[in-house]
């Protein structure tokens, strides 16, 4: 029998839990359970899904702490995040469970004016979902939530790493929703293959290579698929932007949370004359950003997720010119210290996403050539772009792309009432969040209610 582990990046010596993986049998038998128990979820009406996620949110909201404090050991996160991502888990059922009473579908004229045409959207069934390390209790809900809203039932295969943050997180539901409703399958490929095979819809959120192997495998079965798979995301910083305040943005950008953000910030493009104040000022601002001990509620980067990871962003970066560094701990946890480089053409730092406090520093003579830069990468999930005026922003708007743009803000940042998605690489498939949510995670169907023969018109 396969063994789940996981440690302590912050601690590697601490095993935070060890279990049993499902095996692929039991992930089979888990989506059987779920789909007999979604026919009654899905028939129960409006009234008792709304209160059953209300109930829900309430339920997170009383386990915030718990939930906090077992991510910060689990995945590292900095502990002021870890509760800021509590709470958005909170908000997002207690968002999600208003809409059961929104409307499913609409009434059309008929061609001959007899009749009816209907359109209605119901529930796929069972959704299948297989979620990463990096938000364990939000990419999980934001999923969740909708698709038990539209009346699904739902099927949770999280990250290896974060397998205690998902146990928790399914044992805080499962006091809220009715048996059967939300069901973790803990383990690996094997465990995440049975439940692609075998769910009525699969939505994913993880690396761009295993993304591809499980689009393909949903799409040969026919069965709807979304997924999310990374970015390598550029702050566009313009001469006349509060050159500080960007710095500062992109510096938590690419360093909060240690860089595992898909939304982070790996490239700084400076247009013109901003170039050299920027230097200066991300300098200042990765100086001075607390790095260490993610149970210290003043920490932005903590460790990273694994010695892997660790050597691997650290291996990114070896040799390049630093432009501005922070500090790494000398502690016995996976820590790395933030960095922004200067990285020749063809170098992979402006290929590949790194997924650490890693940026490159890139100049741009202009606007045009700054859209260029962004846009001559794979990916396409977010744009930060740090302008005084809204003129350059209005000018470029439709030519960045990439799925999201955030004007003055840090690139690294998720409205959940918003549609999340990319462009390129870095997704496949509907929108996540928001109404979008819905459309998803439900099918839509035409109905044509003729009159009886014989009967007035």
């Amino acid at each position: 029998m396969t063994t789940v582990v996981s440690h302590n990046p912050a601690d590697p010596d601490e095993t935070v839990v060890t279990t049993a993986a499902a095996g692929a049998a039991a992930t089979a038998r888990a989506v059987d359970r779920a789909r007999a128990a979604q026919a009654v979820w899905a028939s129960g009406g409006a009234a008792a899904r709304s209160t059953a996620l209300g109930r829900a949110a309430a339920a997170i909201e009383d386990a915030a702490a718990d939930l906090a404090a077992l991510s910060v050991r689990e995945v590292g996160k900095p502990l002021a995040e870890a509760r800021a991502e509590a709470a958005r888990t909170a908000a997002i059922w207690r968002y999600y469970a208003q809409f059961p009473y929104e409307p499913t579908g609409a009434v059309h004229e008929s061609a001959d004016g007899a009749g009816l045409l209907l359109t209605r959207r119901r529930p796929h069934g069972v959704a299948g979902l297989i979620t990463p390390w990096n938000f364990p209790l939000a990419v999980p809900s934001w999923k969740a939530a909708p698709a038990l809203a539209a009346g699904n039932a739902v099927v949770l295969k999280p990250a290896p790493q974060a397998t205690a943050c998902a146990l928790l997180l399914a044992e805080t539901l499962q006091r809220a929703l009715p048996d059967g409703l939300f069901t973790v399958v803990p383990g690996g490929i094997e465990e995440g293959t049975a439940l692609v095979g075998t769910a009525d819809a699969v939505s994913f959120t993880g690396s761009t290579a295993v993304g591809a192997t499980v689009v393909g495998a949903a799409t040969a079965r026919g069965i709807p698929v979304q997924a999310e798979t990374g970015g390598l995301n550029a702050a566009i910083v313009l001469p006349d932007a509060d050159i500080g305040r960007a710095a500062a943005h992109i510096a938590t950008a690419l360093a909060g949370y240690a860089g595992q953000k898909c939304t982070a910030t790996g490239r700084v493009i400076a247009v013109g004359t901003a170039l050299e104040p920027l230097r200066a000022a991300l300098a200042e601002e990765l100086g001075k950003l607390p790095v260490g001990d993610p149970a210290d509620p003043a920490t932005v980067c903590g460790p990273l997720i694994s010695r892997a990871a660790r050597d691997r962003v650290r291996g990114a970066a070896a040799g390049l010119p630093v432009v501005a560094a922070g500090t790494a701990p000398d502690a016995a946890g996976w820590y790395t210290a933030p960095v922004v480089v200067e990285a020749p053409d063809g170098h992979p730092l402006l290929r590949e996403e790194v997924f650490g406090p890693v940026a490159a520093l890139l100049p741009a003579r202009d606007l045009e050539e700054a859209v260029r830069i962004n846009n001559s990468v794979p990916y396409g999930l977010v744009t930060s772009v740090h302008t005084a005026g809204l003129d350059a922003v209005l000018h470029v708007l439709d030519r960045l792309d990439t799925g999201m743009i955030r004007v003055n803000a840090p690139s690294a940042g998720v409205d959940f009432h918003l549609p999340f998605g990319g462009a390129k690489a870095s997704g496949h498939g509907p929108r996540e969040q928001g109404r979008a949510a819905l459309e998803f995670y439900t099918a839509g169907r035409t109905y044509t209610l003729a009159p009886a023969a014989g009967k007035a018109t």
